[in-house]
């Protein structure tokens, strides 16, 4: 029994795929509970999409598709911020037209080189295919934005609760506003090999999603973003090798189910606490 359960753990490419789960779930949860709170998870979802032309023209260029993955995020948010402060149109639509144009790009410039790549990696994540580069790519990465989001928590979540008290506050609200987009797209680059472009924006709003539901406080949140994302992405691979699916989308499948239990225990405390106005929330 004992050794049936652990068959997974037999397998080398299996042991990769627990570890480079292990390695982006914390830059991850971290990251998506700054993300929820700020209001930027359309953000993620447009930098994650906006990556592909990067890596393509990396690959073109031959230099390491990292590199052109983290400088099509970085172009894809500052872009967004600078055509959302200086024209009529709101934030949301410049995002929308921004990460729809970068990833047509991407697409367009896909097809027309010969690569030996396949999309689907790209998209959806090999991560039963993760390589010695790939692990070291995530440890440093996930060791960089952890390290800064945890030095830097208080200040973050200031500027994302209220901008014009951090900058009164005399915060450099500049540098904490690319900061945060800094490490969005170099925790995508480290998601990239994993979970791919199109399911990384699970990991950076699911997390923060669920602890935002369950917790009352700040850190608290972020603990349990941390633990919530660990969890998923072990069970996730785990369950794919039982049940023959590709691990990334078990993982967020994983993440969802986790978000409908904490939004229905949410709504039940609300109704709970509707009925009888003394009883305090758990």
């Amino acid at each position: 029994m004992i050794e049936t359960l652990l068959a997974p753990f037999q397998f080398g490419f299996m042991l990769n795929a627990f570890l480079i789960s292990l390695l982006v779930s914390v830059p991850a949860a971290l990251l998506s509970c700054f993300l929820v709170l700020k209001g930027w998870a359309l953000m993620g979802d447009a930098v994650s999409h906006a990556v592909l032309p990067g890596i393509v023209l990396a690959y073109i260029l031959g230099i390491p598709l990292l590199v052109g993955a983290f400088a099509a995020g970085m172009f894809t948010a500052v872009a967004t911020g600078f055509l959302a402060e200086n024209s009529r149109v709101k934030e949301d639509t410049v995002m929308g037209v921004v990460f729809s144009g970068m990833f047509g790009l991407g697409l367009v410039l896909f097809v027309s080189v010969e690569t030996s790549a396949h999309l689907d990696h790209i998209l959806f994540g090999n991560m039963l295919g993760v390589g010695t580069a790939d692990l070291w790519t995530a440890g440093i990465v996930s060791l960089v934005v952890a390290g800064g989001l945890l030095l830097k928590w208080r200040d973050l979540l200031l500027h994302a609760f209220d901008p014009a008290q951090a900058r009164a506050s005399g915060l450099r609200t500049g540098w904490l506003h690319y900061g945060l987009l800094a490490a969005l797209s170099l925790t995508i680059v480290a998601t990239l090999s994993a979970v791919g472009l199109i399911l990384a924006v699970a990991l950076l709003i699911a997390p923060g999603a669920i602890a935002f539901l369950t917790t009352r406080s700040f850190p608290a949140m972020l603990a349990v973003a941390v633990g919530v994302c660990l969890l998923s992405m072990i069970a996730g691979v785990y369950a794919a090798f039982w049940i023959d699916s590709a691990p990334a989308p078990t993982v967020v499948l994983i993440l969802t189910a986790g978000f409908i239990v904490a939004f229905l225990r949410r709504q039940w405390q609300v109704r709970a606490t509707s009925r009888d106005p003394s009883a305090r929330e758990i």
